[in-house]
């Protein structure tokens, strides 16, 4: 909005037309204007003017805004408001109201006007002295002075400093003086906490010192520590199993050292249910014991699956981890040159006919699933059903996979 910026002069560009003032201070000036005018309709008729922008760039000086007003005629009118600054004592006394109250500064930094400045900075009755280059001999103010009026409410609007330059004080030496009167009086509020302050000469603060190297980080232990022992009372209904708390301790336990370790924890990445497979595959499902089958249970409660879902996904991360898991439930189509090498070699093994079905192979209760990460895992199940279970290890070899 500003074309051109002086601390004790200042010019705004003219406003696109738009409505009234918005705020209490911006309505008190323009009514301040209106309250002597002897003729309404002509504060009407340059209230109009205002709102649908007649009014061109705005100069504000201490004591005078001046802009030039496009009437009726081709050449717009030098029009201006003049009110008299304020004197040096009462600049002193406006100053230390506000800084000695917080509320108010912050307002005024906020750009907007404190109320305990309202009567000091706004014009009183007959203090605001309209003129204007127009022909209208009636008594003022006229209907350009009246626009100007108007425009310079909503210019106080956005930028209450320009009503404080009026007044005598530009933005830049208001806050300057503001800022260090503030600062003197937060001093005056606290000298007790100010002089028993601990502190260090400036100097001495500034000097360049060599602190020493920092001791060699502590060796990482070989092995996680057994995790303390859970206290378990049946009579609580629903309390978590100390067993299956404690296999939960020393898995966390084992992740933070090899975080500890590496800088990286193995399995931050995984999702819900691949932690859960990951937590179960390390008790295989032949002759689990009572806290394992406890674990096996609440995991798979919590990820919505059956306990037979779980040891099978069990059995695949023992197979190959993520990658094993991701073979046994994400069937996808790969290129056809590895199945186009796998089944002959499988034949010329005397492993039988496999029949292709996406990254399968399948050769009665055998099979094979090719993996995203090149490796064939091998799979079985019992004749006639299709209850495919992961067996041996994975090999980039299909029969070396398929022997197990």
């Amino acid at each position: 909005m500003i074309t051109a910026r002086d601390d004790r002069r200042r010019t705004f560009a003219a406003l696109p037309a738009g409505a009234d003032p918005a705020t209490w201070w911006g309505r008190a000036w323009a009514a301040s204007l209106e309250r002597a005018a002897p003729d309404a309709a002509r504060m009407e008729r340059g209230r109009a003017y205002a709102a649908e922008g007649h009014v061109e760039a705005v100069t504000v000086t201490p004591g005078r805004i001046v802009a030039y007003v496009r009437g009726s005629r081709a050449r717009p009118y030098r029009t201006e408001l003049a009110l008299g600054v304020l004197a040096d004592g009462e600049w002193e006394g406006l100053l230390e109201a506000v800084a000695g109250d917080p509320a108010a500064l912050a307002a005024l930094l906020e750009r907007e006007v404190p109320q305990v400045l309202a009567e000091s900075v706004l014009p009183g009755p007959g203090e605001l002295l309209p003129r204007c280059s127009c022909p209208d001999t009636g008594r003022p103010p006229c209907k350009h002075a009246a626009a100007l009026c108007h425009r310079a409410a909503r210019l106080f609007d956005e930028d209450p400093f320009a009503l404080l330059l009026l007044r005598g004080r530009g933005e830049r030496e208001l806050t300057a003086e503001l800022t260090r009167r503030n600062a003197a009086h937060a001093a005056r509020e606290r000298p007790a906490a100010a002089a028993g302050f601990p502190g260090i000469p400036a100097r001495a603060a500034l000097a360049r010192t060599v602190l020493p190297p920092l001791p060699a980080p502590a060796a990482a232990p070989a092995a996680p520590a057994a995790p303390p022992g859970w206290p378990h009372d049946p009579a609580i209904p629903g309390a978590p199993d100390p067993l299956a708390l404690d296999q939960l301790a020393a898995d966390a336990a084992a992740r933070a050292l090899a975080l500890l370790a590496t800088g990286e924890d193995p399995f931050g990445g995984l999702g819900l249910w691949q932690d859960a497979v990951r937590l179960a595959s390390a008790h295989h499902t032949a002759g689990l014991t009572g806290p394992a089958r406890t674990l096996y249970r609440e995991l798979a409660r919590a990820t919505g699956r059956t306990t037979t879902d779980l040891a099978r996904a069990a059995a695949a991360w023992r197979q190959g981890g993520p990658a094993g898991l991701a073979a046994l439930e994400e069937p996808w189509d790969p290129p056809a040159g590895p199945f186009d090498r796998a089944r002959p070699a499988l034949l010329a093994a005397a492993q039988g006919s496999f029949r292709p079905e996406r990254n399968r192979l399948t050769c009665v209760t055998r099979q094979l699933r090719l993996g995203r990460d090149g490796l064939w895992y091998a799979y079985e199940s019992r004749p006639g059903a299709e209850d495919w279970w992961p067996t041996g290890r994975p090999s980039p070899d299909p029969v070396s996979a398929l022997a197990g």
